[in-house]
């Protein structure tokens, strides 16, 4: 996995509660790591980690 995979995956875990993280929190970890919202999206999936409260249908 690279660096920035390692990164994005860290921080969904650091910040997630009870598998869950917001979107407005999804998309700050995206923007502060330079990612796509999809990329954050992608791994928050992988990790089996649910984005709630959507407000743009990003992920």
């Amino acid at each position: 996995m690279t660096d920035r995979k390692e990164q994005i995956q860290s921080s969904l875990q650091t910040h997630s509660v009870d598998g869950r993280i917001s979107c407005a929190l999804a998309r700050k970890i995206a923007r502060d790591l330079s990612v796509p919202y999809k990329e954050v999206g992608e791994i928050a999936n992988r990790l089996g980690i649910k984005i709630t409260d959507c407000e743009l249908g990003c992920f």
